[in-house]
C-alpha cells in the first residue's frame, strides 16, 4: 500500500506526488521505449503513439513482476524534447489514478539509444511483503 504525502512548505504538485511512501517488495522496471515484442519501433515520428506503446510495455513489465500501475511509487520520464510531455502525460493518465499519482521526474535528454525513439520511462513499484 502506498501513502501520498504533501510536505509542509512545498507547493502542491500538478500530475505527480512529491512524496510516496511504501513498505514491501520492490519491483524495478528498466526504462521502456516504443518497441513492440519483435523490437520494431512503434509510432516513428509520432510522440503520442510512442507514449502509448511505452506505457503498454510498462504494463506488461509490471504484470510480469506481479504489480500493476496502482503499485507504482515513482516514474522517471526521459524525452528528447519537452514538447512531448503532454503526450507522455496523456498516456500516463490513462493508466494511473490521477488523484493519487506517483512521484515522478521528467528530464530532457540529447538522445536515446536509437534516434527514432523520443520517450523512455522507468518505474518503481512497491508490493506488499
Amino acid at each position: 500500500m502506498l501513502t501520498h504525502v504533501l510536505p509542509d512548505g512545498v507547493a502542491p504538485a500538478q500530475g505527480y506526488s512529491h512524496v510516496v511512501l511504501g513498505e514491501g517488495r520492490l519491483v524495478m522496471i528498466s526504462g521502456q521505449v516504443a518497441l513492440d515484442e519483435k523490437g520494431n519501433v512503434v509510432g516513428e515520428g509520432d510522440p503520442a503513439a510512442q507514449a502509448r506503446q511505452v506505457f503498454e510495455n510498462l504494463r506488461r513489465c509490471l504484470e510480469a513482476g506481479g504489480a500493476r500501475f496502482a503499485d507504482v511509487a515513482k516514474l522517471n520520464f526521459y524525452v528528447t524534447d519537452v514538447a512531448f510531455l503532454p503526450a507522455v502525460r496523456a498516456a500516463r493518465d490513462a493508466h494511473i489514478d490521477v488523484a493519487r499519482p506517483p512521484a515522478s521526474t521528467a528530464v530532457q535528454v540529447a538522445a536515446l539509444y536509437r534516434p527514432e525513439l523520443f520517450i523512455e520511462v522507468e518505474a518503481l513499484a512497491v508490493l506488499p511483503r
